[in-house]
């Protein structure tokens, strides 16, 4: 719903130069050239409406999501056609994230992978702090990555990680981890910056 963005409706469908932000998305989808089929989890109520926007943008196959944003990956997983053994999870409000990143992570998987992530290194300085505020220490950052979309996905591996699902996720590849797959990183983009705030969709419209 995009809550943190302010009024304005489901985040997807705020305006990015006069476009909605799924129709940037997609269409950066569209372009690399290994997507063969896209599937968007709309509101149950702009299904109809989400169809049509996107019909002189690209084919594509869109299904009611549900409550959840796991639940909304499960019903559009379900609707990938068969023949499709790589499938990646993207987010709309990642809206610029270019087609060339959309290819590393598919690469990735074809060779070999059974889960890839974009991620881009952490540049502040992190704090662990206690409920009170206080700090509790200075995590070192080395090690630590910040996570993007599109994450990619053996098919096989996708299915079971939301088979095997107990509690609510936000985040696919953390599910795989859960069953015991590796997930192997590849280097990500600024540009694919998650639109949340009133702020990130002003850095957005300066970069598009």
């Amino acid at each position: 719903m995009g809550v943190r963005l302010g009024p304005g409706g489901p985040k997807a469908l705020r305006l990015l130069g006069g476009e909605p932000l799924l129709v940037h998305a997609v269409r950066r989808l569209a372009l690399a050239p290994s997507v063969g089929c896209i599937v968007i989890a709309a509101p149950a109520d702009a299904v109809s409406d989400v169809t049509l926007m996107l019909a002189p943008v690209a084919p594509v196959i869109v299904v009611a999501g549900g409550a959840t944003r796991q639940a909304s990956v499960a019903a559009a997983l379900a609707a990938v056609p068969d023949g499709f053994d790589i499938v990646l999870v993207h987010d709309a409000a990642r809206a610029l994230t270019p087609p060339e990143l959309v290819e590393s992570v598919a690469d990735a998987i074809r060779g070999g992978h059974g889960a890839v992530i974009p991620v881009l290194p952490v540049v502040d300085t992190i704090k662990r702090v206690s409920p009170s505020g206080a700090v509790v220490e200075t995590v070192d950052r080395s090690c630590l990555r910040a996570v993007q979309t599109p994450q990619g996905f053996r098919r096989d591996v996708l299915v079971k990680a939301h088979e095997a699902a107990v509690d609510e996720h936000t985040d696919d590849a953390g599910m795989a981890e859960r069953i015991g797959v590796a997930v192997h990183t590849v280097p990500g983009s600024e540009a694919a910056l998650k639109i949340t705030r009133p702020f990130d969709l002003e850095v957005a419209s300066l970069l598009l």
